[in-house]
């Protein structure tokens, strides 16, 4: 269970953008989440490398980033005997039904539309606690 004002563990952020990493970052902190590693990746073939040699505890994915997108990024990571225990939450401003239902299926923990806040975050890890 993911617990809102606690120490998560180690937490990767992958995003294109290295202010979109920093904001969400910044949202966990102000939510509370303190004492955390946050890892960074700069695209979906960092962000495997980064899960194949460190274990990790939460993956937060954009959605559009080249040259490995975060469907194909939750693809590998579920596809993975290591990794696919992995929540794994997918952030994009591209969200609509029928792309949210195909994460959830593809197993997202959640998806978190652009723009990230706390309350958005929060609201999307706590039902995820719930259902863990």
């Amino acid at each position: 269970m993911i617990g809102i004002g606690e120490a998560m563990g180690k937490i990767l952020l992958a995003d294109d953008s290295t202010t979109a990493r920093l904001i969400v970052q910044r949202c966990l902190e102000m939510m509370g989440v303190s004492g955390d590693v946050f890892l960074h990746a700069a695209n979906g073939e960092e962000a495997l490398r980064i899960l194949r040699s460190t274990d990790v505890d939460l993956l937060i994915t954009d959605m559009v980033m080249p040259p490995l997108d975060g469907r194909e990024l939750l693809r590998c990571v579920k596809a993975s005997p290591k990794l696919h225990a992995l929540p794994v939450f997918v952030v994009t401003s591209l969200v609509n039904d029928a792309l949210e239902i195909e994460l959830l299926a593809l197993g997202a923990a959640g998806v978190i539309c652009k723009p990230v806040s706390p309350p958005k975050l929060q609201i999307c890890l706590e039902t995820f606690g719930r259902e863990a």
